[in-house]
């Protein structure tokens, strides 16, 4: 497998920073990358379960996980990612009332999300920080869906994850320092954006929970690749509210946070090549 050999010799930059790389063996590669899929659905099924209760102003800490429709407290056999919504067809197995399809979706989207942070970053500490920043993004998003609010505590979880692996990264203070700025000029430029279109139509233009959120985006992401995270987040924008509103909305509030989290996501996981490309043009 050409592509293999390819990334095995040393494309993955990642693993010339651990003594443990996937690419070191196709069976260890596959070990891995089956257990991160399996990983990614077990967390997935979490972070759905922690924005439905955070969304109703319940703990996720604390309880078992119940079915929506009865209360009644779910066992082990119906708690299976993904395979427990399909042998019970989609129905919960004590009242049979109908599970929303949102659950072996959402499961398999943060599988798939796992998957690919570890392709990307291989076994790495990079990779366990941006996966968390990977589970923020996709709980806000749920949460955002819900009540059109983004919550704090997962902007601040993800800013302390950037912080607290500096360190480990052995990211030097310019770098760092860069990253930073790129969050504060992309909030403040954002905010005074926002107040200006406020003005014009007489009404809320940009969340504040969005403006915090670019703000962490900056951290992970710097200047050209939150810029890039903006322009793609508008079209995402757009396209989310097309499926999710179908011109039947008019003055609803429309939940940004999915689309600037699908954007960030994209170019922490792809964006390399098209922050490249960017600069290439510039002539740097």
């Amino acid at each position: 497998m050409y592509w293999y050999e390819r990334k095995k010799h040393g494309i993955a930059r990642a693993a010339e920073e651990t003594q443990v790389s996937i690419w070191t063996d196709r069976w260890i590669m596959a070990y891995f990358c089956c257990l991160a899929f399996v990983l990614g659905t077990v967390f997935g099924s979490f972070l759905n379960c922690a924005a439905w209760r955070s969304s109703r102003g319940e703990s996720f800490l604390r309880g078992r996980s119940r079915c929506p429709a009865c209360g009644h407290d779910l066992g082990a056999r119906d708690l299976v990612p993904v395979l427990s919504w399909l042998f019970q067809r989609g129905r919960c197995r004590y009242c049979g009332a109908g599970i929303s399809v949102r659950y072996p979706l959402t499961e398999l989207a943060f599988g798939a999300l796992t998957l690919l942070c570890l392709l990307r970053f291989d076994l790495s500490v990079l990779c366990l920080r941006n996966w968390i920043f990977l589970c923020c993004l996709f709980f806000l998003s749920l949460v955002d869906l819900e009540t059109q609010i983004i919550p704090d505590g997962s902007l601040i979880l993800a800013a302390l994850a950037w912080l607290l692996t500096l360190p480990l990264l052995h990211t030097g203070p310019k770098a760092a320092l860069l990253r930073l700025l790129a969050g504060i000029v992309f909030a403040a430029a954002l905010l005074l954006l926002s107040l200006l279109m406020d003005r014009v139509l007489q009404k809320e233009s940009l969340g504040g929970g969005d403006i915090k959120l670019f703000a962490v985006i900056g951290l992970y992401l710097g200047f050209v690749g939150t810029l890039f995270a903006l322009i793609l987040a508008c079209a995402a924008g757009i396209l989310f509210a097309l499926v999710l509103f179908r011109g039947n909305a008019k003055g609803k509030a429309f939940p940004f946070g999915p689309a600037i989290s699908a954007a960030a996501a994209f170019m922490l996981l792809q964006g390399d090549g098209i922050v490249n490309w960017y600069i290439g043009l510039l002539g740097f």
